[in-house]
């Protein structure tokens, strides 16, 4: 897994003895006196990240320490999980939902119908005109960050398939890479229309903005997208559609360190960590 700040992720090899990322669902029971039970379920379920480690190597220690006591930045922090089959949130990665946050384009020249009706209703896109460049740009955003944090080297699968079984005018599977401070590196695009762009993060990368390319005007349901760690472009070519888990920030609400019994070059280390939507440090 990597964890740090976006622009100083860092990969820690040793495995976790424990490692507990399960959701806050939050649900209330009320029982009435005849017996029926009502319950209530708040609108947002943030997930919660236990992490344990057994005689940890001290340049790891080191890196953990630092961001648990927000050293050089207050947090929040990124997390890249490996098992994470695709890193986009479950809504955009189905195409569900209201678009402010999610998405984000030029001007008028497109429109997404239908997520605003309803957090489970379909986004049908509509592209109303292209630019004098003779195409135009619909992006995936990141809900917190600049984009999805990424360590340069590290390699990622993009495609949008249910913009591609509804026929769209793509010109491409593409993203845009940031450095640290946001400024815009460089793009990579798929080799061709239609099939899915399998990238690696060049060197300075602290974000990614993966993103498609419309040529022609036109009207067509989103359907599914997927981004993910590693090269799975043969999986998807095949038909699987792995489901949004998220990349989200999380911030350290408790941290552990212990001395390993008789090495001291060694540490026992545990992190809780909790998704957040808004911090402040």
């Amino acid at each position: 897994m990597w964890i740090g700040n976006p622009g100083a992720l860092r990969e820690i090899r040793d495995g976790a003895t424990s490692f507990d990322r399960s959701p806050d669902l939050g649900v209330t029971e009320f029982r009435s006196l005849a017996g029926g039970v009502t319950t209530w379920a708040p609108p947002v379920r943030p997930r919660r990240l236990k992490l344990a480690w057994d005689a940890m190597q001290r340049a790891d220690v080191d890196h953990l320490d630092r961001l648990a006591r927000r050293v050089d930045a207050p947090g929040p922090v990124a997390v890249l999980d490996p098992l994470a089959r695709n890193l986009l949130a479950a809504d955009q990665a189905a195409g569900l939902g209201a678009a402010p946050g999610k998405w984000s384009w030029t001007g008028s020249e497109i429109i997404l119908y239908g997520g605003g009706f309803s957090a489970r209703t379909p986004n049908t896109v509509s592209v109303e005109s292209v630019s004098a460049s003779g195409y135009t740009d619909l992006v995936w955003r990141h809900p917190y960050f600049h984009g999805v944090p990424v360590a340069p080297g590290q390699t990622y699968t993009w495609w949008a398939p249910g913009l591609v079984s509804a026929g769209a005018s793509m010109q491409s599977a593409r993203v845009a890479w940031y450095d640290a401070a946001a400024t815009f590196i460089s793009n990579s695009a798929a080799p061709a229309a239609g099939v899915p762009l399998v990238a690696t993060a060049p060197p300075n990368a602290a974000f990614l903005r993966p993103f498609v390319r419309f040529g022609a005007t036109g009207l067509w349901a989103m359907g599914a997208s997927v981004l993910a760690l590693g090269d799975i472009s043969g999986a998807l070519v095949s038909g699987e559609r792995p489901a949004g888990e998220g990349c989200p920030p999380f911030s350290i609400t408790g941290y552990s360190h212990q001395a390993n019994p008789g090495d001291g070059a060694y540490r026992d280390i545990g992190l809780d960590l909790v998704e957040v939507t808004h911090a402040t440090g």
